[in-house]
C-alpha cells in the first residue's frame, strides 16, 4: 500500500464504487502481515515511501518465495538482494515477471513506475573488482526510480580515467563511491564535486585490507567535505540513500 493506493481507495469509498465493509477489508493487513517465517512491513512504502526489501543470506528458498509471493499479490515493486541464481531459478517457477541481475545477485520485480527526477545519481568505481557491490547500488536505485549513470575503474592508480569523467560525475544530483584496497577514492571525489557523496568500502583487497576494514576506516577519516559513508559492501544501502537524496525538492 503506498500513497496513491490508499489515496484511490478512499476516493472509492467516497464516490460508492465499493463498500465500506470492502474497504475496511483491504486495510486489514495495513500494518504488517504474518508470514510465519517472517511478518512483512504492508505499511512501510505508505510510511517511508519505498517498500520492504529482501535480504536472502540466511534464508531458506522457500522463506525467500514466501515473502516473494506475498509482495507480489500486492502489487509493489520487489528487490531481493544477494540471491544466487539456484534461488532465482525457484522465484521464476511462480513469478516469471523476475528479473535477475547476476552481477549483483539482486532479483527485481517491477510493477510500479515510480516518479523519475530528472536529475541522475552516478555509481563510481574505483576498480572493476568493486562492481558488485556498485551495482547493487545501481539496480537499488534504478528500482526505486532514478536514473543512473555508471562510471567504472577510475580508482587513484590512474587517476587521469577519473579526471575524463569528471563532467558526468559533477552533473549528478548524489554520487556513490566503491572502492576497496586503500579506499582513497571517495576523498577524491569528495575534493571535486559540490553534490554529496556516499562512499562504499567494499571488501576487495589483499590482506592487509582486512576484508574491507581498512577502506571503511580511510573513508571514515576522510578529510574531504561532505563524504558520508555506508557499511562495508553495502551498496544497497549506498543506492537506497542516493534515492532518497535524488528525490528531494
Amino acid at each position: 500500500m503506498n500513497t496513491e493506493k490508499l489515496k484511490t481507495l478512499l476516493e472509492d469509498i467516497r464516490g460508492s464504487r465499493i463498500t465500506v465493509a470492502e474497504g475496511m477489508a483491504r486495510l486489514k493487513d495495513l500494518s504488517y502481515v504474518d508470514l510465519g517465517c517472517a511478518k512483512l512491513d504492508t505499511h512501510r512504502e505508505l510510511r517511508v515511501g519505498y517498500p520492504e526489501v529482501i535480504f536472502c543470506p540466511g534464508k531458506t528458498a522457500e522463506q525467500v518465495k514466501t515473502i516473494f509471493q506475498a509482495m507480489f499479490e500486492r502489487n509493489t515493486n520487489i528487490l531481493a538482494t544477494r540471491a544466487g541464481e539456484a534461488l532465482f531459478a525457484e522465484i521464476c517457477q511462480t513469478c516469471p515477471e523476475a528479473v535477475y541481475h547476476p552481477l549483483s545477485g539482486a532479483i527485481t520485480v517491477k510493477r510500479i513506475q515510480m516518479e523519475t527526477p530528472d536529475s541522475y545519481i552516478a555509481v563510481v568505481t574505483a576498480g572493476t573488482s568493486d562492481l558488485p557491490v556498485a551495482e547493487e547500488a545501481a539496480v537499488t536505485a534504478e528500482l526505486f526510480g532514478n536514473r543512473v549513470e555508471r562510471i567504472v575503474d577510475v580508482g587513484v592508480a590512474g587517476v587521469h580515467r577519473l579526471f575524463d569523467k569528471l563532467d558526468l560525475i559533477r552533473g549528478a544530483k548524489v554520487i556513490v563511491v566503491a572502492a576497496g584496497m586503500e579506499g582513497a577514492l571517495p576523498s577524491l571525489v569528495g575534493g571535486l564535486v559540490d553534490k554529496p557523496v556516499i562512499a562504499v568500502p567494499t571488501s576487495v583487497g589483499y590482506g592487509a585490507s582486512f576484508k574491507g576494514l581498512a577502506a571503511l576506516l580511510a573513508m571514515l577519516n576522510s578529510c574531504a567535505g561532505g563524504v558520508c559513508v555506508v557499511n562495508i559492501d553495502n551498496g544497497f544501502g549506498a543506492g537506497y540513500m542516493a534515492s532518497m537524496i535524488n528525490k528531494l525538492r
